[in-house]
């Protein structure tokens, strides 16, 4: 038996009366009689008395009528649920991101959310990778990208990429543009560390982790780092670096945030101009740090307590698809883990 004909039934049963049913129910007459009798069929028992005067349930009709209201009302309440039940995950996800890798990855990824997954809301902690760990640390982000990080127990852990350094900066009497090396198969040069630690450097303190790299290798190679100003903050040191104050080590995350009128030059140029390009005086230089090669590693980083969120899991997936296109489209110079 399907519903409808029990909702046919029932509307007769409530008007008395076949025709006045059929018209309430916008069907023909012969089409509702139809269905009574293929009811009464079903259940093996007659349904309806019929008279001159209209139509009265029987004993067993009175007994359908009752559990047929009942039985269309669950059917009701139950397509209701179904129909608020969530398409799909939904929830407030907090990310804690570097702030180098921001501007890179998270405006197309919340963008791809919305259209993909509109009921998950995403919330940004951004800052420096120190800022990122403590966020996870002290359980304010759900899941985060992480800078060269131990993992704790209560995180899952991905490796997502590893980068190299390069060194960034003007060379505004043209001193620094022989310090270039070329680099087969790159579109920027290199240079030795032992000469980019020569160089006016603008630089965070000791315990964030490129300070930290830095340190290592100029201690390894028994060097003294030229540190003309250190700032927490890293729009300070990008503003200072990109006006001319000095030189900084940078992640090759970041050298989308090298100015736009660098980019033309390097697209159009051949290797060899592209090696020179800083060799005029106040002209950008943009290098590979080499001898040794300073990496730095990426893992993406989720709470254990939301590691089988569907929301969380979404936003996970969104920043590990859009940084792996990012590496093979080659706008973001690293090598997938």
């Amino acid at each position: 038996m399907d519903l409808r004909a029990l909702r046919y039934f029932i509307a007769v049963v409530e008007a008395g009366s076949l025709s006045r049913a059929a018209h309430s129910l916008y069907v023909a007459q012969p089409a509702l009689t139809a269905q009574i009798k293929k009811l009464e069929g079903e259940l093996g028992a007659q349904l309806l008395e019929r008279s001159h005067a209209g139509v009265t349930p029987t004993p067993a009709g009175s007994q359908l009528y009752e559990d047929a209201r009942r039985l269309l009302s669950d059917a009701d309440a139950m397509r209701e649920r179904i129909k608020h039940v969530p398409q799909g995950p939904e929830g407030s996800v907090t990310v804690a991101v570097p702030f180098l890798l921001t501007t890179l990855l998270l405006g197309p990824v919340i963008a791809r959310l919305r259209d993909q997954h509109p009921r998950v809301r995403v919330f940004v902690i951004d800052g420096l990778s120190l800022t990122v760990h403590k966020a996870m640390l002290d359980g304010r982000a759900d899941l985060a990208i992480l800078v060269d990080a131990p993992s704790p127990g209560d995180l899952v852990c991905t490796p997502l990429a590893e980068e190299a350094m390069y060194i960034c900066g003007q060379d505004h009497d043209g001193r620094v543009a022989p310090l270039l090396q070329p680099q087969a198969g790159s579109s920027l040069p290199a240079m030795a560390f032992a000469d980019a630690a020569g160089l006016p450097l603008v630089l965070q303190p000791r315990r964030y982790a490129i300070r930290q790299a830095v340190e290592a290798a100029a201690e390894a190679q028994g060097l003294r780092l030229n540190i003309v100003h250190e700032h927490d903050s890293a729009r300070v040191i990008r503003s200072l670096y990109q006006c001319g104050a000095g030189f900084t080590f940078t992640p090759a995350c970041s050298l989308t945030d090298v100015p736009p009128w660098l980019w033309p030059q390097l697209a159009d140029a051949e290797p060899q101009a592209r090696q020179r390009q800083g060799s005029g005086p106040g002209r950008w230089l943009v290098a590979q740090v080499v001898a040794p090669v300073l990496r730095r590693q990426y893992t993406l980083a989720v709470q254990a307590r939301r590691a089988q969120d569907a929301a969380t899991q979404a936003v996970a997936q969104a920043l590990a698809d859009h940084a792996q296109d990012l590496m093979r489209q080659g706008i973001w110079r690293a090598t997938p883990l």
